[in-house]
């Protein structure tokens, strides 16, 4: 904002992300004020209170004008209520036509995700100041998602109502490109446990991977067996999962492909989750909606919207099919509500589990998460009498950051040798196989993420 308290477009305000540590506290803080007074004035978290003067946040200068003072005589003092009250509509005018400029609005959007996304390198803030500072970006961001459900902005009808950011990735595969697009939606700033409702760049190097070389993963017909399950753990915004359901149709011609499970225990990531399947697979008129599909056989819908010519080489399959992706919630504390249900009740009545393959990218924010994760994972593999299963999971190291970097850590020591069920039963348990540390490519990725661990699990 101004010395004068008036709003700075964000293209004029905004500090270079990539500058973040020569800002100072005052200085960032500065900035979201100015974003909170233009999108959110109406909405004050309690950080900014103290900062901001009430009526600042209404109001933008007007086209300079004569000020009138050298001409004024008495005749004018009755008119002056009524220039105040131009003055006032003249300014809410210019703040409306400010919050509607969609190029302001998204490059916006776009610092806020950046500096969300690197907030880790101000390492000489407080760990408080930092979070704080990410609470009051991800408060102002969300505001862009209440904006769209209350009807505002200048939409026009349903089709504005993609919140968030889209984002297009393309993995090159040896059949050809995967093309996948996805919703980053807003964080609330409410909740820090929706941190799936955004992309990160351990799901973004798996999926890479496991397109460049399928076999190395065991995505082939004779390493995953007839109509085998493969299930994400913690999905997200569902990139895994859409990129499988997107390459194992190539890799299983003629044969029926993989029943696929994202997985994730947040309504609102669920929700996210849901929306992204449509858009990379939008359903035909006779399609199940992905929360309550039960196909075991996926494929891809030929109907494509008119913005889906990327997608031309996935249109080729029954346009009657189901989704091609299935969504459950899961809380890994407590997976027997899950589990008690297909397509995972198998182990119900066989004592183990059913699932071939799991995949887990970057879902470790507490070391509780870690065991329960190892032991959601074993009532879920199918067991070695089965034909065993493997486990892929991607950890991100953050070795900045003072919360998060003894997790990988954690998965190890979750995995160790001395680790196993409750009873003591260590004649079958789940261990790590084998374990790759893979460095960070630029341009992927948050400023926070050092690198990461692609660990290979399965019954030792």
């Amino acid at each position: 904002m101004s010395h004068s308290g008036h709003c700075i477009p964000p293209t004029s305000s905004l500090p270079p992300v990539r500058s973040l540590r020569a800002l100072t506290e005052e200085q960032i803080s500065s900035a979201i004020r100015n974003l909170h007074s233009i999108y959110c004035p109406l909405r004050l978290p309690r950080a900014f209170r103290p900062h901001v003067e009430p009526k600042a946040l209404l109001s933008i200068p007007p086209t300079p004008v004569d000020s009138g003072y050298a001409s004024h005589n008495e005749d004018d003092d009755d008119d002056d209520d009524d220039d105040d009250d131009d003055d006032d509509d003249d300014s809410e005018d210019a703040l409306a036509s400010l919050r509607a400029d969609d190029f302001e609005r998204n490059f916006a959007v776009r610092w806020l995700t950046a500096f969300i996304a690197r907030a880790e390198e101000l390492d000489s803030l407080a760990e408080d100041t930092r979070m704080r500072l990410i609470d009051d970006a991800a408060f102002v961001l969300a505001s862009f998602n209440d904006d769209v459900k209350r009807g505002g902005g200048d939409g026009d009808d349903d089709d504005d109502a993609d919140d968030g950011i889209t984002r297009s990735f393309s993995f090159p595969s040896p059949s050809g490109d995967i093309q996948v697009r996805l919703n980053d939606a807003p964080l609330s700033g409410t909740d820090h446990t929706d941190v799936g409702l955004q992309s990160w760049g351990a799901s973004i190097v798996l999926s890479g991977l496991m397109c460049s070389s399928p076999a190395r993963f065991g995505l082939e017909p004779a390493q995953l067996g007839p109509a085998p399950t493969i299930v994400e753990l913690g999905a997200g915004t569902g990139l895994v999962s859409l990129m499988l359901a997107k390459l194992l149709p190539r890799l299983f011609a003629g044969r029926p492909s993989p029943t696929i499970v994202a997985t994730d225990y947040h309504p609102a990531v669920l929700e996210n989750l849901n929306a992204n399947i449509v858009t990379n697979f939008p359903p035909s008129s006779s399609s199940s909606p992905p929360s309550s599909s039960s196909s075991s056989s996926p494929s891809v819908s030929s109907q494509q919207d008119d913005d889906d010519d990327d997608d031309d080489d996935d249109d080729d399959n029954n346009t009657s099919a189901p989704p091609p992706v299935q969504t459950r919630l899961l809380d890994w504390s407590d997976p027997s509500p899950a589990l008690s249900r297909p397509p995972f009740d198998a182990s119900s009545t066989t004592g183990s589990g059913n699932v071939r393959m799991l995949v887990a990218a970057d879902v470790i924010y507490a070391p509780e998460h870690a065991v329960w994760l190892r032991d959601c994972a074993a009532r879920m593999l199918a067991s070695p009498s089965t034909g065993g299963g493997v486990f892929w999971l991607i950890a991100t190291a953050r070795p900045r950051s003072e919360r998060f970097a003894p997790l990988v850590d954690a998965v190890e020591a979750a995995f160790a040798d001395d680790a196993g069920d409750d009873n003591g039963d260590r004649a079958r348990r789940l261990g790590i196989l084998g374990v790759e540390r893979l460095e960070k490519t630029r341009g992927v990725g948050r400023g926070d993420e050092g690198y990461y661990k692609l660990y290979k699990i399965g019954w030792v």
